[in-house]
C-alpha cells in the first residue's frame, strides 16, 4: 500500500512540475517526441481511448504545440509532429520534472537505485502494454 500511495504522491509532484501542461498533454507530447506519429499508436502506448487522444491532439494543435500532416497513400491517417514551440515546452517541462525527481531521489537511502527502478518500472509498463496490444490484435 505504501508504494501505491508514494506513486500517487509522486504523480502530484510531476503535475506541479509540468506547469503549462497537464500530465495528459505531457504524455501525448512525449509519445509523439518518442516517435509515435499516429494518434492510434499514441492511444495504444498510453493505454487510453482514441477519443481522449483526439481531444488532446486537438487542444495541443490549437496551442501550436503539434501539427498533423497527411500520410502519403492513406488519406484517413494523419502523422503527428511537434512544432518548435512544442519541442521547447516539452524540453522545459521535462527539465523541471527531472530536477524534482532527482531532488526526491537524493532524499532516499539509494537515489541511484530508485532511479534505476523507475526505469525498470517504465520498461515493465511498456511490456504489459505490448502484451495487451498483441492480445487485442488476436481477438
Amino acid at each position: 500500500m505504501a508504494a501505491v500511495r508514494a506513486l500517487a504522491r509522486a504523480t502530484r509532484v510531476l503535475e506541479r512540475a509540468s506547469g503549462e501542461l497537464s500530465l495528459a498533454h505531457y504524455r501525448v507530447l512525449s509519445a509523439v517526441a518518442s516517435g509515435e506519429e499516429r494518434a492510434s499508436r499514441v492511444a495504444d502506448r498510453l493505454a487510453v481511448g482514441k477519443p481522449a487522444i483526439s481531444a488532446a491532439v486537438d487542444a495541443l494543435a490549437q496551442r501550436g504545440l503539434l501539427v498533423r500532416t497527411g500520410v502519403d497513400g492513406d488519406h484517413r491517417v494523419a502523422a503527428l509532429h511537434l512544432t518548435p514551440q512544442g519541442v521547447a515546452l516539452l524540453s522545459r517541462v521535462e527539465a523541471e520534472m527531472i530536477r524534482r525527481i532527482e531532488d526526491l531521489s537524493a532524499r532516499t537511502p539509494d537515489g541511484a537505485q530508485l532511479m534505476e527502478s523507475l526505469v525498470w518500472l517504465g520498461a515493465a509498463i511498456d511490456d504489459l502494454q505490448a502484451q495487451r496490444a498483441a492480445e487485442r490484435r488476436r481477438t
